[in-house]
């Protein structure tokens, strides 16, 4: 089960790598809907029209979009309208492996830290090198096994 987490993720990764270049855009001054609005030289009451909603809606939409709060079944309704498609997706900051293994260190640190605690206290601390090869291994580990409970600690 836990080798097929690991494809999973890597398979996605491919599939998101397509849309790295779109993680530093930012959306126009104005919004999405008022930019592709405006290029096609649509009007706000056309859009509203388009949408078979009074004119006044299109301020609104383009206000709730500014502030997020947009749902996505409006979304794609004005995309529709405007004969576009609304892509949805979250792209990771880094890379999903690496936030994997960012969880699975701090995991890792916490554990060796409470457990070097308790050998330093009856004497029997590791050096550094000896602490970051465990610290590695044990990152592999919980690597691999990917513990239900990775997220929880």
């Amino acid at each position: 089960m836990k080798r097929k987490t690991k494809l999973i993720r890597e398979q996605l990764e491919k599939t998101l790598k397509k849309f790295d270049p779109l993680r530093d855009s930012p959306p126009p001054v104005k919004g999405w809907i008022r930019a592709i609005r405006d290029a096609l030289g649509m009007n706000g009451r056309q859009l509203a029209d388009r949408l078979g909603e009074h004119r006044s809606r299109t301020k609104q939409i383009e206000q709730q979009e500014m502030t997020g709060s947009l749902t996505f079944k409006t979304i794609r309704r004005i995309a529709e309208a405007l004969d576009c498609v609304f892509v949805y997706c979250l792209i990771p900051r880094t890379s999903l492996e690496e936030t994997v293994r960012n969880q699975a260190k701090q995991v890792a640190r916490r554990r060796l830290d409470r457990a070097s605690h308790t050998m330093k206290l009856e004497n029997q601390a590791l050096g550094k090198e000896e602490n970051r090869e465990i610290l590695s291994n044990m990152i592999e580990e919980i690597m691999n096994e990917l513990p239900a409970n990775l997220w929880d600690e």
